[in-house]
């Protein structure tokens, strides 16, 4: 903590994850904050996100957040392929982490043939997965530091509900539906291995998927049991391709060796089941759901698209600065804004839980276990569309 006894955040990044983490974190302010020293690769962007968001320094180097005694805990909202190093070094250098999705992956060597995703095994990419995530989970539990892993699904009011819900009653969730989709990614590498660790799901299916598996466990601790996954059977793919450049108009989906369609079937050892569908190919904004099927109730958690206001427009005249939802093209017709998004996506209470775990020393409800469950079966799910067979797991 500074002088003033604020908590001091350094942020790695400057993208749409920074935009997503520092308007949750201005929404709340019951513990004080410092925005002390923001970093990116590109000087404007830097520069522009400083301003915007009031951070006191911006630089270039990620070594300035390591250096400054300050700061307190790193956030790291930088593309997925600098994470298990950013994450490495933050908590050697006595930083907590906050860390976006994913935790780490598979993003090559100079040994690879190019393009990975098509060149390199994916049975080869999991195993040196798992060697990923033993390294920093040895490095995150000998720092003694917190890790926060920034799984928004998790802290969505619905979802919380859904936990308090299979808590009290102590419900059995026989199969669980989750889903992330949308018209592709506005980054210019989400079609690239070797930038991204993967494709839709790995960016998309990640959040249904956790939610998923932090629900099994909240039922699991209700009933006094262990449940891990035993078996994990999925569809990796390409749909896009086949499209003319007319037909793929709408689609902003442009992946080179990565999918832009995923299925997972996942088997759990209590024998009860869970499927997750990821998907680059939905027009109209982003869909994303939760539904759950237990043994004495029905949970459907919508966290967008949301009926909670509509919107019809014949056209966009002074609408320019209007935000009505994410991956919206068009504005005209029928919409279904997406109100106080950071609420009831989960992004305001998931910074609360951070901010609070650090200043009053106590475990944030997504940590490392939770990143490093999810990645591993992300990596199997891959392993098992390219055998196509069902992988086992411990």
């Amino acid at each position: 903590m500074n002088a003033k006894g604020e908590i001091c955040i350094g942020m790695a990044g400057a993208g749409r994850a920074t935009e997503l983490h520092m308007n949750a974190l201005q929404r709340y302010i019951g513990i004080p904050v410092c925005y002390k020293h923001i970093v990116a690769r590109r000087e404007e962007q830097v520069l522009a996100a400083k301003e915007r968001y009031g951070f006191e320094k911006a630089s270039l180097v990620f070594e300035d957040l390591l250096s400054d005694p300050e700061i307190d805990v790193i956030d790291i909202c930088t593309p997925p392929y600098m994470h298990e190093e950013m994450i490495i070094r933050a908590v050697q250098a006595g930083k907590h982490v906050i860390c976006e999705k994913p935790l780490c992956g598979y993003f090559g060597t100079e040994l690879d043939e190019k393009p990975i995703g098509r060149k390199v095994s994916k049975i080869y990419m999991y195993e040196e997965l798992l060697k990923s995530v033993e390294r920093i989970q040895k490095e995150v539990h000998k720092s003694g530091k917190k890790f926060m892993y920034a799984e928004n699904f998790v802290y969505a009011p619905a979802v919380t509900k859904a936990a308090e819900i299979i808590q009290k009653k102590k419900s059995r969730i026989l199969f669980a539906k989750g889903e992330e989709s949308l018209k592709g990614s506005s980054s210019p590498v989400a079609g690239e291995w070797d930038k991204t660790g993967g494709g839709t799901f790995i960016r998309t299916g990640t959040h249904p998927l956790s939610a998923i598996l932090w629900l099994k466990q909240i039922e699991a601790k209700a009933l006094g049991k262990e449940i891990c996954v035993s078996k994990v059977l999925a569809d990796m793919s390409q749909i896009t391709p086949g499209l003319s450049e007319y037909e793929h108009r709408h689609i902003a989906a442009r992946p080179n060796d990565v999918e832009d369609f995923g299925s997972v079937l996942i088997t759990f050892s209590d024998g009860s089941k869970a499927s997750i569908i990821a998907t680059d190919t939905l027009l109209g904004g982003s869909k994303n759901y939760i539904e759950l099927y237990c043994n004495d109730a029905v949970i459907d958690c919508t966290l967008t698209m949301s009926d909670l206001m509509k919107t019809y427009f014949l056209d966009e005249e002074r609408l320019d600065d209007v935000y009505i939802s994410e991956m919206l093209p068009s504005k005209i017709g029928w919409n279904r804004p997406f109100l106080e998004d950071e609420i009831i996506r989960g992004y305001t209470d998931e910074m609360r839980d951070f901010i609070e775990s650090i200043y009053f020393d106590r475990e944030p409800k997504s940590g490392i276990d939770l990143a490093c469950d999810t990645i591993r079966l992300i990596y199997a799910a891959y392993k098992s569309a390219e055998i196509g067979v069902a992988v086992e797991l411990d």
